[in-house]
């Protein structure tokens, strides 16, 4: 059994909601990881009994996607931009490369250095929750 396509849809509807760039640059970046957690958790223990890891899968790529062009919107300023980078280990030169192009947040979210410097591993650290790690933890059908 698989969750309902209309359940997927009331999902991914909820996540873009929690990640949409206006709200998430005006909350902080915590109360978006809780909000995130709380979603995860929920959904993930009241479908635990379904087959859903491809899923899992595509839903945690998209959500940590997202996340990234929250983040990147939140530094605001190119000069915060550049700095943030630097900090995350971004050599300098491609810090102000990226930081001053003036691309579009989607494709700055899929840019090699800024998938680096806030990788999944530092998303991890920050506080989100992997979908796919916790519904493999939780589920009862693997």
């Amino acid at each position: 059994c698989r969750p309902a396509y209309d359940r997927k849809k009331r999902l991914y509807d909820k996540t873009r909601a929690i990640l949409c760039r206006r709200k998430a640059a005006a909350r902080s970046m915590k109360s978006t990881f809780t909000q995130l957690n709380w979603l995860i958790r929920g959904w993930i223990n009241y479908f635990k009994i379904g087959s859903m890891k491809k899923l899992c899968q595509l839903l945690d790529s998209n959500i940590r996607y997202r996340l990234r062009m929250c983040i990147w919107k939140h530094w605001k300023t190119a000069k915060n931009r550049a700095k943030n980078l630097m900090k995350l280990d971004v050599p300098r030169w491609a810090a102000f490369k990226i930081a001053y192009c003036g691309d579009r947040y989607a494709r700055l979210a899929h840019n090699g250095w800024v998938q680096t410097a806030i990788s999944n591993k530092r998303l991890a650290d920050f506080g989100l929750i992997s979908m796919c790690d916790y519904y493999t933890a939780r589920c009862v059908t693997c």
